[in-house]
């Protein structure tokens, strides 16, 4: 299970900026939800509509423990594709692989952008019609090559914050 480090904190820094004057009835489903720090940001903020999931049933379990509605999926595996959600949160596994952490919880594919990429190619079927998601990602995750597949895939992209952390520098996007 992942455990909050500095992408997580910066993701939810711009969550609390963005959800500022949105209504408190809308649909948000923090997806590869981890520990639940973007859905404890969310709920903090007097969000309930809330649904958490992760590939790892412990944090499935934690999340549940906290409260919140979790359910066990690889991306949008066990989502309905009837659901639909006003503002998905993804903080991706985004780090190219290497052979001293294959984790799925870090390692995004061999290059590192692979499963943003299929995020991209997901999302919009479980997205209102003027629904929103916030992704996170990487200076290792190859930007130029996941900001071409989502502007081909008809997203636009928004830049809402970044944060330079040792030998990268962390995004996080705004995709409408």
């Amino acid at each position: 299970m992942y455990t909050p480090l500095k992408d997580s904190y910066l993701l939810s820094e711009t969550l609390k900026i963005f959800l500022k004057n949105k209504d408190k009835r809308i649909k948000i489903l923090d997806l590869g939800t981890g520990s639940g720090i973007l859905a404890e940001t969310c709920r903090e903020l007097g969000f309930k509509n809330i649904l958490t999931t992760d590939i790892n049933k412990e944090a499935v379990k934690l999340l549940r423990k906290k409260g919140f509605r979790a359910r066990k999926s690889d991306l949008f595996s066990n989502i309905n594709i009837e659901k639909k959600f006003d503002l998905i949160i993804f903080n991706p596994p985004y780090l190219p692989e290497d052979k001293y952490d294959k984790e799925k919880d870090t390692t995004g594919g061999k290059k590192g952008y692979e499963t943003i990429l299929k995020f991209l190619k997901q999302a919009k079927k479980h997205l209102e019609k003027d629904g929103e998601s916030l992704l996170l990602f990487s200076s290792l995750s190859f930007p130029e090559i996941i900001k071409k597949q989502a502007k081909k895939l008809g997203y636009k992209m928004k830049l809402l914050n970044k944060k330079r952390i040792f030998f990268e520098e962390l995004y996080v996007y705004l995709l409408q």
